[in-house]
């Protein structure tokens, strides 16, 4: 049973002081295959050394976060370019829309986002979208870039069922992490009228542990919480749970 973790910073400085000891944990609890997102460029050479040292675990995307995308955007672009044309990445990401922090980047962002969307279409790569405080104006932009070759995750996903449904209809999985076992976090109440098809499970950690851990460091081998209460939410084993969502996540990376 092998378990896919499609959103985790282990590069975090979270990390820092046991990162090798948390992978362990991790890979003990079957949890092999683990997707690290961009951030910005300063995180590239982490990233880069995390794959050597973990070359059959670790997959790479690259991209530019939206709370990255600042007065040196296009600079961090380039990168984001020279990267793609220098090696390969299992996707674009993480990209999208981020209104919480800061909402005067609006317009950059979505310059950033929808530029970043173009490139995963000229290298066939899926994208893996951060959306916070944004669902209307990520919609807008997908819209406009709406086609067969966009495709890829809704990271993280907190919206309603009628969000989802949206998010569905461009090609997108629906990441499901921590946030589905709070009491507070409402997916719950509506994630098992949506086909396991268009689910895969993520961490986002170090950010969103799951209950019992909600409110400290979240990592990867927690993801078997998020698996229990899909499990359960389901009413489905969670080695089911576990195939359906692992071959979805191989479907959205090509491997």
């Amino acid at each position: 049973m092998i378990i896919t973790d499609t959103h985790t910073h282990l590069y975090s400085e979270a990390f820092d002081e046991d990162r090798s000891e948390m992978i362990k944990r991790a890979l003990d609890n079957n949890v092999k295959r683990f997707f690290i997102p961009a951030i910005d460029s300063s995180y590239t050479d982490s990233m880069l050394q995390l794959e050597q040292h973990y070359p059959n675990h670790v997959f790479l995307m690259m991209g530019l976060h939206p709370t990255s995308v600042k007065e040196n955007y296009k600079e961090e672009l380039a990168h984001v370019e020279a990267m793609l044309a220098k090696r390969p990445f299992f996707a674009i990401g993480e990209i999208g829309i981020d209104l919480y922090w800061d909402t005067s980047t609006l317009e950059i962002q979505k310059k950033a986002f929808k530029h970043q969307i173009q490139l995963a279409k000229k290298y066939k790569l899926p994208i893996v979208i951060h959306c916070r405080d944004a669902f209307d104006e990520i919609f807008e932009v997908l819209k406009t870039e709406k086609s067969d070759d966009l495709f890829g995750i809704f990271h993280c996903f907190t919206g309603t069922k009628e969000q989802a449904k949206r998010a569905i209809s461009f090609n997108m999985k629906l990441g499901i992490g921590g946030v589905v076992t709070f009491k507070n976090g409402k997916i719950d109440q509506f994630i098992s009228e949506i086909d396991l098809k268009h689910i895969v499970l993520e961490t986002d950690s170090p950010y969103l542990a799951p209950k019992p851990y909600r409110g400290k460091r979240n990592e990867s081998s927690y993801i078997i919480k998020v698996l229990e209460k899909l499990s359960e939410l389901y009413q489905l084993p969670q080695e089911k749970i576990t195939e359906i969502t692992t071959q979805n996540s191989k479907d959205v990376f090509n491997i």
